[in-house]
């Protein structure tokens, strides 16, 4: 029978290794031929004691670094012996791109990295923070400030199961995600990639970790890295540790607590990812009372590893050593010194790879990095490799390829909207509600630009990495959710900012008013004023001034509303959707019911900031935990 008919015939998973054993099998190659560290039925710390004992320097050093696609290519893999490639934000193999041309993309650089002298598979990364965020067609979930208004950790767990097989679905097998951060000041830019103010309801969302890389077996050895199967992902928890604790909340800042207050606050979400065994950890840009957590030895070695028990890998953020130094790279070599001594163990370097590797290099051969620190890195590096299964199965599995963007994914994120929707007031008075809305009256309006924009409801890091305005992925907006609810007979009026006078004339039954803040990441999200954005303030006067009206507010905060409540009839925290706004629609009519409820406190004035739950001054416009419902409709 000829090889590939029987191939078809017994319709094998085709690998790497199911091709080695064929080969064996043909070519009379017994079981004692096989290299220890690629053979699969051995444990894996064998498995890596052997492998590590044939690397040389250079190529323990390859393992180390990860490098940005746009400047990888065969040669560069093979030369140095790259350890993994990412993506940031933004950066795809092309406008577009479908999941069979990401797919083409990683196994090309795969190919490359196999093709070394002993083989070594390479781990791509990237983003995916709310689903497969950089890759269009994706489903896009809301970001993390609205699950955590659902206080559903099944839930979250269900997205993890989703992202991680839309991932797969594009060859990938590893995220840079969750963000467990403890954010405790809305003004800080990536407010909305934490979960919450409060640590405890922070710990549960981490169960996003066993829904991304499935759940360790009972028994399994905790602070292991665990990947269940090649539907699932390699994870990492961020940004480790403190990052939403920088004063004034500043990305990239100074967290200025002790040791006590670090640990009370910031450190319970990492306990439970690791004991989920989250199998990568990434090190904060930001400091701790003045010192550089890429450069905190006693955090990352002592605390994390030794204490916390963590056997996985601990990776930078994107060219974190250079930001060590003031200004900015100004000593890389000392940069390069501090940060491995401290216990990174992979570097996002992402672009200057050849003078990090050469750094790396000169500093082992002097002595100041030793051989002992490069080895625990590299040997981390490949336990995660090998629990993953990556080199059973190097190449990207092209059966997952419809998982992207997929209806029950879709479904699921529709049903996340709905959860995390927070109702902050129905009604001019409690006997006179607003909400659920009549589907049935002849004609209402749809105003505010975010009503009819796929690209502001779902953010930032969406498709790039400041995310932007208009069609920028395949979706529902809200406007279509709202038309697609109310009666065949109901006439839906979208104006972006109308006039007063056309709306008070226009013969509306009610109005609803969707507006909020412009996509934003990272730095760029700082805000110390947290004002809706003027135009938004203008529509919402002109609508709600004139008519009956809902404001919709999409924003990944708290936002200044403490002026304007008193014209609107009824208030919602949409936070930031993402594809479903069908999911909005779902519940303001009624279908079902509000079950969000605040996952942090929403300040009167930004005088009042920094202001958590628990203070000793806390006097919010609507606490923590609040969030009304209607007694009307579904749940779940």
């Amino acid at each position: 029978m000829a090889f590939s008919k029987w191939i078809a015939k017994k319709r094998m998973p085709f690998s790497a290794w199911t091709f080695f054993c064929l080969m064996s099998l043909l070519f009379g190659c017994g079981a004692a031929d096989v290299l220890p560290y690629k053979d699969p039925s051995l444990a894996i710390e064998s498995r890596v004691d052997d492998l590590l004992s044939r690397m040389t320097l250079a190529e323990k050093i390859g393992q180390m670094t990860q490098i940005e696609r746009s400047v990888a290519d065969p040669s560069v893999m093979q030369n140095y012996f790259i350890g993994s490639i990412l993506s940031g934000g933004g950066s795809a193999p092309s406008p577009f791109a479908s999941p069979s041309a990401w797919a083409d993309m990683v196994d090309y650089f795969q190919t490359a990295a196999l093709s070394t002298r002993l083989g070594i598979p390479m781990i791509y990364g990237i983003d995916a923070v709310h689903g497969h965020n950089n890759v269009y067609g994706a489903t896009i979930f809301p970001h993390n400030i609205g699950l955590g208004a659902t206080r559903d950790a099944n839930l979250v767990q269900r997205i993890g199961v989703a992202t991680a097989l839309e991932v797969r679905g594009t060859g990938i097998p590893y995220v840079f995600a969750p963000c467990i951060a403890v954010s405790r000041d809305p003004r800080w830019g990536r407010c909305y990639e934490s979960y919450s103010e409060d640590p405890a309801l922070v710990q549960q969302m981490t169960q996003i970790v066993s829904g991304l890389q499935g759940v360790p077996p009972e028994g399994y050895p905790q602070g292991l890295p665990y990947v269940a199967g090649g539907s699932n992902v390699v994870a990492c928890a961020k940004h480790y540790v403190g990052d939403g604790g920088t004063t004034g909340g500043v990305d990239e800042s100074n967290t200025e607590v002790s040791f006590n207050e670090l640990r009370r606050i910031h450190f319970p979400p990492y306990y439970n990812a690791i004991a989920a065994s989250v199998s990568t950890i990434m090190i904060s840009y930001s400091s701790w009372n003045g010192v550089k957590m890429s450069a905190n030895e006693f955090l990352i070695t002592t605390t994390l590893k030794e204490k916390l028990g963590f056997q996985g890998f601990t990776i930078s953020d994107w060219e974190a050593l250079e930001r060590i130094t003031t200004p900015p790279g100004s000593n890389y070599s000392y940069s390069v010194y501090v940060a491995l001594n401290a216990g990174l163990d992979m570097v996002m370097v992402p672009i200057n790879y050849q003078q990090f590797i050469g750094l790396v290099t000169d500093q082992v051969s002097s002595g100041f990095i030793s051989i002992d620190r490069i080895n625990d890195a590299v040997r981390r590096i490949l336990r995660v490799k090998f629990a993953s299964g990556l080199f059973e199965h190097p190449m990207a599995d092209r059966t997952l390829f419809g998982m992207v963007g997929n209806q029950d994914h879709r479904n699921l994120a529709r049903e996340a909207v709905r959860k995390s929707l927070v109702l902050l007031k129905n009604g001019k008075d409690s006997s006179n509600p607003a909400l659920p809305l009549n589907k049935y009256v002849p004609k209402i309006l749809v105003a505010g630009k975010h009503a009819n924009d796929i690209g502001l409801q779902c953010g930032g890091w969406t498709i790039t990495w400041q995310g932007s305005s208009g069609n920028v992925t395949v979706g529902t907006t809200i406007l279509d959710g709202i038309k697609n609810t109310v009666s065949a007979s109901t006439q839906v009026d979208y104006l972006e900012s109308p006039d007063p006078g056309f709306v008070a004339n226009g013969g509306y039954s009610y109005a609803v008013v969707v507006i909020g803040e412009p996509p934003y990441t990272e730095m760029f999200g700082d805000n110390d004023n947290l004002s809706i954005p003027q135009d938004g303030i203008v529509t919402m006067q002109n609508v709600c001034g004139a008519v009956e009206c809902v404001v919709v507010l999409i924003s990944g905060r708290p936002l200044v509303v403490e002026p304007y409540l008193s014209v609107m009839n009824a208030f919602v925290a949409a936070w930031l959707p993402g594809s479903e706004g069908q999911g909005v629609a779902d519940v303001l009519f009624g279908d079902y019911d509000f079950q969000g409820k605040l996952p942090r406190t929403w300040f009167k004035t930004v005088d009042q900031l920094p202001m958590n739950v628990g203070d000793d001054k806390y006097n919010p416009l609507f606490s923590y935990n609040f969030g009304l419902t209607t007694g009307v409709g579904k749940t779940g």
